[in-house]
């Protein structure tokens, strides 16, 4: 019997529950059998192996305990980055780095981008490898948000787009299509279901005819270069749209219900600490922006980009890092619980950073220790996600908040626990201004524009009930129905569009949803 084998029949039989007792429980068996000591992706590719040779039963709990990084799945999905071909860029932003081979605004020696070189930019190898690298340290992949990263997206060429989009979902699904439409078909009842679609974008690339563009294609999310809300700072880093250009497009991708992620840049050439604590509150004040995500990117002093002149002519001077962690501080404490952070720092290499407080690779960590330090909290929904504090018989209270935004209306809808600590499941219902809709399905529709349930990852086709993840327990259906109840009574709609990802189509089905127009509609 091999070393890692005798260990893990071994360890079922201690009921290990923490990473302290797994370690030390290793080190004892290590020592009883005088054998190596195994690392925990050695062991579980043994518990996997004697899994399926039915030598041994599931066990959940090690299964847990062994796997590595165990954030990546505890959002309840697993994301997989894809970075496109290098390609031409209608931008000539200062900040924006240009380097030979890569697409713009990346840099070698990020990690997506290091994966996309290594399998030659090819979408179908990036994501299969991908795939395989969270299998290896334990993860499930059953549920995937896809993130399309790379240069302008709007910009690239619509037959490369269906290709590039087909070759992810063929990569998912482990076998070939005839076409795009037949391989999101396919993806509807794969193993493996991409759940979510990302794709980043300049703002004053979304149109009507872009919207639909996006929706055929299978989008559900679109991040927006947005970068600052002033108008004297875009055009003197020669952005080359305005403010207008930015509040058309959040309203024109939430009239169809596409959840929004905007990319903010703090400290820009011609703003300052108090001009951009300014400009996060202003988000949230004005209903012509109100992201549903966040990702925060301070400038960074690159080389390779052409505000590395401007700051050689001492005319760009970047944030320290105590200034970087005071600014992004106030920012967190002033967000509201219906926004996400999804990054606060670029993966740019820190050595390729020229100076400045970017240079911070765990700035989250530090805000975190330092929310603890000083007693203050931040409300987002990344930092309220239950991760593995999940508790079964935790009693969950459901919130609702509504806000105006982008000529419409919003309501978020959560299962919490009762001091909104912990944030177990969310909905985002929409209702329009009945004069404006892009798809024709969304004529007098409310729009389900997001439903989630956090936790660890829990299988498709599992009907184990899991003891340590809040996924499948019908969280997610009860909000469907309130939200159902809210349209039809507050606002005296009779139907109701999910914006739905390929892989969540067969969920709704079973709640009695229909496809159409690639939405999944039901009348109520």
């Amino acid at each position: 019997m091999e070393t890692n084998e005798i260990t893990i029949k071994s360890l079922i039989k201690t009921r290990a529950k923490t990473p302290d007792d797994l370690a030390l429980m290793k080190r004892k068996i290590s020592k009883k059998h005088k054998i190596p000591l195994s690392t925990n992706s050695e062991l579980l590719k043994a518990y996997h192996k004697l899994v399926k040779k039915r030598t041994i039963k599931e066990n959940k709990g090690l299964e847990n305990l062994l796997r590595l990084r165990k954030i990546r799945s505890l959002s309840g999905i697993v994301v997989v980055s894809v970075l496109t071909k290098p390609y031409s860029c209608p931008g000539r932003c200062l900040y924006c780095p240009t380097q030979k081979g890569i697409p713009k605004s990346y840099l070698d020696g990020e990690p997506a981008v290091m994966r996309a070189i290594f399998n030659k930019f090819d979408p179908y190898s990036q994501v299969q490898n991908r795939i395989k690298a969270l299998n290896n340290i334990g993860h499930l992949t059953d549920k995937i948000e896809l993130r399309i990263i790379g240069g302008t997206w709007s910009y690239y060429p619509k037959q490369y787009q269906n290709w590039f989009i087909k070759r992810c979902f063929e990569a998912c699904n482990q076998r070939k299509s005839k076409s795009l439409k037949q391989s999101q078909k396919l993806n509807e009842k794969a193993k493996r279901r991409i759940v979510g679609l990302t794709v980043e974008t300049r703002p004053d690339y979304i149109t009507d005819k872009e919207i639909k563009r996006l929706r055929e294609l299978g989008v559900t999310r679109v991040e927006l270069g947005i970068q600052s809300i002033y108008e004297d700072v875009l055009k003197l880093n020669k952005r080359d749209h305005g403010i207008k250009e930015a509040v058309k497009a959040t309203q024109l991708l939430k009239y169809a219900g596409f959840k929004i992620c905007y990319q903010m840049m703090p400290n820009l050439p011609g703003s300052s600490i108090k001009r951009d604590k300014k400009m996060f509150k202003e988000l949230f004040l004005n209903p012509d922006f109100q992201p549903d995500l966040l990702k925060i990117y301070p400038c960074a002093l690159l080389k390779e980009a052409p505000i590395y002149k401007i700051w050689k002519r001492m005319k760009y001077k970047p944030y320290s890092e105590k200034e970087l962690i005071r600014l992004i501080k106030d920012i967190k404490k002033n967000i509201p619980y219906y926004c996400r952070i999804q990054r606060i720092i670029r993966d740019f290499p820190s050595q390729k950073i020229v100076k400045g407080g970017v240079k911070i690779s765990n700035l989250r960590q530090i805000l975190a220790e330092n929310s603890k330090n000083e007693d203050w909290k931040c409300h987002c929904i990344r930092c309220r996600e239950v991760k593995e504090n999940y508790n079964p018989k935790e009693k969950l209270y459901l919130f609702k908040e509504s806000y105006l935004a982008s000529n419409g209306k919003e309501v978020f809808l959560s299962f919490e626990s009762k001091e909104r600590e912990k944030l177990y499941s969310l909905l985002r219902l929409r209702i329009n201004a009945k004069s404006r809709y892009i798809i024709p399905v969304l004529k007098n529709a409310a729009i389900i524009r997001e439903l989630h349930t956090y936790g660890q990852l829990h299988p498709i086709n599992e009907d184990k009930v899991s003891i340590i993840s809040p996924q499948h327990k019908g969280l997610g259906k009860k909000l469907i129905k309130e939200a159902e109840k809210i349209a039809k009574k507050e606002f005296g709609l009779s139907k109701i569009a999910a914006i739905s990802a390929i892989g969540t189509r067969s969920y709704w089905r079973k709640l009695g949803y229909k496809l159409k127009d690639t939405y999944m509609v039901k009348e109520i």
